[in-house]
């Protein structure tokens, strides 16, 4: 979900509670310093008052209408929802038994490197930050599926590990032999149970066979999406043309929107994390976990010459 554009009053709210650092006394609100300031200033004659407010609303329009300013206000902002991004992501994935962190830490690597390819391309002078922060958003996407379908097969499978299929099958088979021969007009209430227990057990067959066939495709959209993005990173690097990157990925998130449909259809059984989107879109992707071995850099092009 893209997040909508800052307005003229954020700024202002923005550079109301605006801190600056003062030696000795660190980073303090020194616009509400000065408030307070001409407010006991006041009491003793109340022209400050009118002073106070004249400087306040000259303040904030000079503040708030400055470019520069208005980049330090965006970039605080973007901090601050790569910081949720990360939060987010971390918990989930710490959530993941082992196989599923380090297939999740070897996508992210993928991952990073394809985005080192694309910088690396683009030059350190040229690269357009806008565009760098479109790609990491889809990126960006692509893991989040990839999160919550690890996830989401990690509950199935501690659901459904400690049930036989067999011994069920074995009860219904016995539960409709028993039910036959009870008459149902001498005693109904015993039929009634058995058909109530059968129609029970017949449910828990179902569900295993949904289980088996969820997890099929889990599986192979887990698959899916690691191709995929081997195949961004080697196109990229094959092509040495930025545009085949942000291209791939429009192809890949436009793709893989069927499999987030899929994941809504059958979240109640899923029992998926919820939010299918992402809270926010972010230029960078999420750090790796505690203990995660770094990606190799990616060589620039002079290394590689050299090489």
């Amino acid at each position: 979900m893209t997040r909508p554009a800052l307005t003229y009053w954020d700024y202002v709210k923005a550079a109301f509670v605006q801190r600056a650092h003062l030696p000795g006394l660190g980073d303090m609100p020194a616009n509400l310093m000065g408030l307070a300031v001409f407010a006991v200033l006041g009491l003793a004659n109340p022209g400050f008052w009118f002073l106070g407010a004249a400087a306040e609303l000259g303040y904030l329009g000079w503040l708030s209408g400055n470019p520069r300013y208005q980049k330090l206000v965006q970039g605080s902002r973007l901090a601050v929802a790569q910081e949720g991004w990360d939060e987010r992501v971390r918990r989930v994935a710490e959530s993941l038994d082992p196989a599923g962190r380090r297939r999740y830490q070897a996508l992210l690597a993928e991952c990073r490197r394809a985005v080192g390819i694309s910088e690396s391309l683009d030059g350190p002078l040229t690269a357009d930050l806008q565009v760098a922060g479109v790609r990491s958003a889809s990126l960006n996407q692509l893991l989040w599926i990839f999160l919550r379908l690890l996830r989401s097969r990690e509950l199935i499978h501690d659901n459904v590990e400690n049930v036989d299929r067999k011994v069920l099958s074995d009860e219904v088979e016995m539960l409709e032999a028993r039910l036959g021969q009870v008459d149902r007009d001498h005693d109904p209430a015993l039929a009634r149970s058995l058909e109530g227990t059968l129609e029970i057990q017949r449910r828990r067959i179902a569900n295993l066979d949904r289980a088996a066939s969820h997890l099929g495709v889990i599986e192979s959209e887990l698959d899916r999406i690691e191709r995929h993005v081997e195949l961004i990173r080697e196109e990229a690097a094959v092509s040495g043309k930025t545009e085949v990157l942000s291209d791939r990925l429009d192809a890949v998130t436009s793709a893989m929107s069927e499999t987030q449909r899929w994941m809504s259809d059958n979240a109640e059984f899923l029992s998926a994390l919820g939010g299918s989107e992402l809270a926010e879109e972010v230029s960078g992707l999420p750090s790796s976990l505690p203990g995660s071995v770094p990606p190799p850099p990616v060589p620039t092009a002079k290394e590689e010459e050299s090489a």
